[in-house]
C-alpha cells in the first residue's frame, strides 16, 4: 500500500506493483548518478524539463531502492512499464514533488 504522506508513489513493472521512496540514501546515490553537485541543481533539472532518459532511469532506480526493491538498472532497463514513457515520467514527477513538500 503507497503512502503519499510517506513521499511514496507505485510504478508497475512487469504487471507487479512497486513502492518507490525518495529516503536520504536514495537521494545521495541519484546526486552521484546524475553528477549533480547538490538537491537544487537536482532538482531544477528534472523542473526545466532538461532531463534525458537515462536521468529518468535514474531517478526511477533511486526511488525502487529507496522503497525497498532490490533491481538493477539492468533490471530496470529491460522491464515493462505499466503506461510506457510517460507514465514514468509522470511517477518521476510525482516521487519528486512528494519527496520535497
Amino acid at each position: 500500500m503507497v503512502n503519499p504522506h510517506r513521499g511514496e508513489v507505485e510504478l508497475i513493472l512487469n504487471g507487479d506493483p512497486y513502492v518507490l521512496r525518495l529516503t536520504l540514501g536514495a537521494l545521495a546515490e541519484l546526486e552521484e548518478d546524475l553528477e549533480v553537485k547538490d538537491l537544487f541543481s537536482l532538482i531544477q533539472r528534472f523542473e526545466s524539463q532538461s532531463f534525458c532518459t537515462r536521468d529518468l532511469m535514474a531517478l526511477l532506480l533511486a526511488g525502487l531502492r529507496g522503497g525497498g526493491a532490490d533491481l538493477s538498472a539492468r533490471d530496470l532497463a529491460n522491464a515493462e512499464i505499466a503506461g510506457g514513457a510517460m507514465a514514468a515520467t509522470r511517477v518521476a514527477a510525482q516521487l519528486l514533488a512528494r519527496a520535497f513538500t
